[in-house]
């Protein structure tokens, strides 16, 4: 079965507690089982990874991505200044989509702008959990295109 990743940044961790009003009150591990449930039925093993660091993220992605048909990101805060991450989704040359809970367009300016979307297939942005899903489904989607 062929894997896709599925990295979260920092505070993501407090999903369901931080800010519900803008996350939604599922909880990580609550999107992790439905998304686990959701890859397993279109045919995917997901491997899940959540860091509050930089570093992290970067060693996950560079360990895990050459075994992978995929990455689905929501780098959190990173989203907005993380060129080493945005330089780690290139060097291992894997197809990414990047997501956000909510609308970053519709909140503060700073969060406008993205590093990470120019190197990616795609982005969502104001979906809540449905934008993992629709990631999922693109990968899915686009399976016999590989």
């Amino acid at each position: 079965m062929p894997k896709l990743l599925v990295v979260n940044g920092p505070n993501l961790n407090l999903l369901g507690t931080r800010e519900p009003e803008i996350y939604g009150q599922q909880t990580l591990e609550n999107l992790n089982h439905t998304l686990q449930k959701l890859g397993k039925d279109l045919g995917y093993e997901l491997i899940f990874f959540q860091a509050n660091s930089e570093g992290a993220i970067i060693d996950f992605i560079q360990k895990e991505a050459p075994g992978a048909k995929g990455l689905i990101i929501n780098p959190g805060a990173f989203t907005h200044y993380s060129y080493a991450i945005r330089d780690a989704i290139v060097s291992v040359k894997i197809d990414a989509v990047e997501v956000h809970f909510s609308n970053i367009y519709a909140r503060e300016e700073f969060r406008h702008q993205s590093v990470i979307a120019p190197v990616c297939r795609g982005q969502l942005s104001g979906f809540g959990f449905y934008g993992y899903a629709m990631a999922l489904s693109f990968f899915a989607d686009t399976k016999s295109d590989e």
